[in-house]
């Protein structure tokens, strides 16, 4: 058996599913901001802003800016009333027509985030760790699809950058939910216009690099994400886990409460790892690199 995002048809294709621009709050312009995700070697983005009244509820159409080899993805951060510590939701949305309704009266983050996925949306719990997100929250909007377990904005500006702590958290209740990495850059850092930008990706696997097909592809779970390390392949036979990677330090699985195996060293490309501690239940992997950056796998249903 191999895990899906690594079995499917085609190839990987490296993303980042959360950024900012002038439409919103964000330091430079759409064009821009495709422009420096293509010339890093991106193969797609979406750039989603600020969903609110005061930026006009923009859906910004970048279609202008794709091109043979890149592409882009319609979709937004949007916002509503309240989560438990009173700050505003923030749901991330990749995949929405252009044409998505403004909120509506009284409509709550829960309702906002059902609607967002009834449009087509792949539906995002971002920064969880920057604003205090709590179990509870997550559990009200019990269709997203994923948690962002890094956000490199909130990481270089905050130390704040995590959210794997929620995502098991949902896992040990038995929700199936996956992660995702993202940069939310915004372009505001004086002394590095970049800082902010090229810190954390997807890379979904697909037949080709077109939206809907990335999306369909992420829903699936087709994918996997990363600060830098590549993850090569995971399958499982029998009882072993068998994993291949860039140059590594640690390649680790991790499973419910504090059930984990590892494999620690210099230079590792592989490891094959017992998953008999995980029977019947679930696992997910991290690479580590020497220079401390993670990838992480979507979890793995045994």
């Amino acid at each position: 058996m191999s895990a899906d995002a690594f079995s499917a048809p085609g190839r990987f294709f490296k993303g980042n599913l959360h950024t900012h621009s002038t439409r919103s709050d964000g330091g430079i312009g759409p064009e821009e901001v495709c422009k420096r995700y293509r010339e890093r070697g991106y193969d797609f983005i979406s750039l989603t802003d600020h969903f609110v009244a005061a930026y006009e509820y923009p859906v910004v159409d970048t279609l202008a800016y794709r091109t043979n080899a890149f592409t882009t993805i319609s979709g937004a951060e949007c916002h509503a009333p309240g989560i438990e510590n009173g700050d505003v939701w923030h749901i991330l949305a990749v995949g929405l027509p252009l044409d998505f309704e403004p909120n509506r009266p009284d409509e709550t983050g829960p309702k906002l985030a059902q609607r967002c996925i009834d449009a087509g949306a792949f539906v995002t719990m971002p920064h969880p760790e920057w604003y205090g997100l709590t179990l509870a929250d997550a559990q009200s909007i019990p269709n997203a699809h994923a948690v962002e377990v890094y956000n490199h904005t909130s990481h270089v500006r905050q130390g704040r950058g995590g959210g794997a702590y929620l995502l098991d958290a949902l896992l040990n209740e038995g929700r199936r939910i996956n992660a995702v990495a993202a940069d939310d850059a915004h372009w505001f850092l004086a002394s590095d216009e970049n800082r902010d930008a090229f810190g954390g990706w997807v890379m979904v696997k697909a037949e080709r690099n077109e939206p809907e097909e990335l999306v369909a592809a992420l829903k699936k779970g087709n994918y996997y994400s990363s600060q830098g390390p590549t993850i090569d392949n995971i399958e499982i036979i029998g009882d072993t886990i068998h994993i291949e990677c860039s140059q590594a330090e640690e390649i680790m699985v991790v499973g419910p409460a504090s059930k984990n195996a590892y494999l620690a060293g210099t230079g590792l490309t592989s490891a094959q790892l017992p998953i008999t501690k995980f029977a019947s239940q679930r696992c997910r992997v991290m690479v580590r690199s020497a220079d401390g950056k993670l990838a992480w796998s979507n979890p793995i249903y045994l």
